[in-house]
């Protein structure tokens, strides 16, 4: 991940509950418009989702433009070991078609979650967030990009 530009990277953010019915049409438009634009890597971090829509927009989106590229940074290995089995088979899902997964952690640690949203932005241009609440995971993501000087689409004000 050494060789990534910044400047062609876009990372994710976003709620576990989306309340927005048409998020996948949402996503796919705008990130037509950012391929166009020139950005090649999106950085996801594996949570379901928000993080699960964008990284499965992106594999959508690879089929017309095969050159993007879908960057997992996972918070620890086992990170879906608890969650329902339809969760667990779409996680591995798109682990399995990511171009390149990386992992902050082994094994869980107090501090692997914010470890993983601070590398999502520091590796970042640009952050897509899916932000309706001021509170967890999203709000410290967004706000700690806002403070490295990242634009910030959150694409509910689209």
């Amino acid at each position: 991940m050494d060789t990534i530009c910044r400047c062609q990277t876009v990372c994710f953010t976003g709620h576990r509950e989306i309340i927005h019915s048409n998020i996948a049409a949402m996503l796919d438009s705008l990130l037509i418009t950012l391929i166009e634009k020139g950005y090649y890597y999106f950085l996801a971090g594996g949570a379901f989702g928000f993080d699960s829509e964008a990284s499965l927009s992106i594999l959508r989106l690879q089929e017309k433009h095969p050159h993007i590229k879908l960057i997992l940074i996972l918070p620890f290995q086992k990170q879906s070991a608890n969650w329902a089995v339809e969760q667990q088979e779409l996680y591995e899902k798109i682990k399995n078609r990511a171009t390149e997964v990386l992992y902050v952690s082994e094994k869980y640690t107090r501090g692997c979650f914010h470890a993983r949203n601070r590398k999502l932005v520091d590796n970042a241009d640009l952050c897509v967030a899916y932000h309706i609440k001021q509170t967890g995971g999203t709000a410290y993501t967004a706000g700690y990009a806002k403070q490295k000087g990242l634009e910030i689409i959150n694409i509910v004000d689209l």
